[in-house]
């Protein structure tokens, strides 16, 4: 039976623990403050090292990460692009853009079918189907590139113009429209200047509205909001770029 270790069991990461218990493999937890270099020692050679830590956390858990490990890392954080990964030298980890909703207290709830790529791409959508969740594979390079920033532009969208709007997703284009749309403009703005492409704007807009789609009543804001925002226009600032809807926002 293979070993997946699994860093950092919040939500998400309970989530991914119960599919891969449910398609067979043996789960191996890394809880905060536990050392993955004493971890690694014990466990030295499993088939996939899943990090779910929280958005902050990932740069510390990617530079910390035992060489043992390194090429079998797979990741699921949002805000998620190549640089994040490729500063610390991964060169082809797995990765996931989840596109269902885990709270507290509550079974996940699929919004759409969760794309994944990479050589554990098989192993992680075995595991999401264990447990009745939708999930795809997709290609490395570009296809996955076009899934992160879409999925990035949804976050990204609904959490800052909710902050003015309030309401659920589907009452921010019906209600919204225009405005969104600015929104979605300058964060798509900000995701070219990240990955250094020019992605397809209407094609990434249709992608999020499939995703609106899937979960109608699914709130724009969480607590999280203020901080992408904040997030979003330091990535402006560090690139020169305009933003003046996001600006005026933050103002």
């Amino acid at each position: 039976m293979s070993e997946v270790v699994v860093i950092g069991l919040g939500q998400l990461g309970r989530v991914f623990a119960g599919g891969l218990l449910r398609s067979g493999h043996t789960v191996v937890p890394v809880n905060r403050g536990d050392d993955m270099l004493t971890v690694a020692h014990v466990h030295p050679d499993p088939e996939r090292v899943l990090v779910a830590v929280a958005e902050n956390d990932l740069h510390t858990v990617l530079a910390a990460m035992p060489g043992a490990w390194r090429p079998r890392v797979a990741l699921i954080q949002n805000e998620l692009l190549p640089r994040d990964w490729e500063k610390y030298r991964y060169t082809e980890p797995t990765v996931i853009s989840v596109w269902f909703e885990k709270k507290q207290g509550t079974d996940a709830k699929p919004l759409i079918p969760s794309p994944v790529a990479g050589p554990g791409a098989r192993l992680l959508c075995d595991a999401l189907t264990a447990i009745d969740l939708p999930c795809r594979e997709v290609a490395p390079g570009d296809e996955l590139l076009f899934e992160l920033v879409r999925k990035n532009v949804y976050i990204l969208t609904t959490n800052i113009a909710g902050l003015k709007t309030g309401g659920t997703v589907s009452q921010l284009w019906a209600q919204h429209e225009a405005f969104a749309r600015q929104v979605a403009s300058e964060v798509i703005d900000i995701q070219d200047a990240l990955t250094g492409a020019v992605h397809d704007r209407e094609k990434l807009i249709a992608g999020m509205l499939e995703a609106f789609d899937g979960d109608p009543d699914h709130g724009c804001t969480g607590r999280s909001a203020p901080a992408r925002l904040a997030r979003a226009l330091a990535h402006a600032d560090a690139f020169g770029l305009s933003v003046p809807t996001l600006r005026a926002l933050a103002a």
